[in-house]
């Protein structure tokens, strides 16, 4: 394999032979004092406009990003100091909240123990009236009865004695045996 040779493209030009003395332009000797001037030159207009243009901007805008951030964080402490204050407000008003559904809760509990005790009282009362209503039916009952248990008690000799004897006793004779009995 043969490598086939490529001619160079360089600078220089055919029958110019001082061409190929020339090397690098930049540090040709010839040009060197004006490429320091020129140097010197950009130099001093670029120093120029950065210090007078683009550095008074870019601190401006640097100055002016931190007053913003100055701002803003001032802010953000105003805004927590008032987060904080709404918080212990919040808190006061339920412990408040709390201390009136409390007291509320009590007030009612105890309204309702009261209408709860005179329900009761009313219904006791009402209980001990029948009660006694019925205590002096009954007694009056019984003693109704009682006043029947006499005559039973003679119907009752009567009827025994004329069952054993098969005659009927006189009613004055069983009427002294009956009191002749009574205890």
């Amino acid at each position: 394999m043969a490598q086939a040779q490529i001619p160079q493209a360089g600078t220089e030009v055919p029958g110019d032979a001082h061409a190929a003395d020339i090397g690098f332009p930049p540090f040709a000797t010839e040009t060197f004092a004006g490429q320091i001037i020129w140097l010197a030159i950009t130099f001093v207009v670029l120093y120029t406009l950065l210090s007078k243009l683009v550095l008074p901007r870019l601190t401006g805008i640097i100055e002016n990003r931190r007053e913003i951030i100055a701002k803003d964080l001032d802010d953000a402490a105003a805004m927590k100091t008032r987060a904080e204050e709404a918080g212990v407000a919040y808190e006061k008003a339920l412990a408040e909240a709390r201390g009136r559904a409390q007291a509320l809760a009590q007030e009612t509990r105890g309204k309702l123990a009261a209408e709860s005790d005179a329900k009761r009282k009313a219904l006791e009362a009402d209980l001990g009236s029948r009660l006694a209503e019925a205590e002096g039916t009954i007694t009056a009952k019984k003693n109704e009865a009682m006043s029947h248990v006499r005559g039973i008690a003679a119907e009752t000799a009567s009827a025994i004695v004329e069952r054993i004897t098969g005659q009927a006793p006189a009613p004055q004779a069983v009427e002294a045996a009956l009191d002749r009995t009574k205890v």
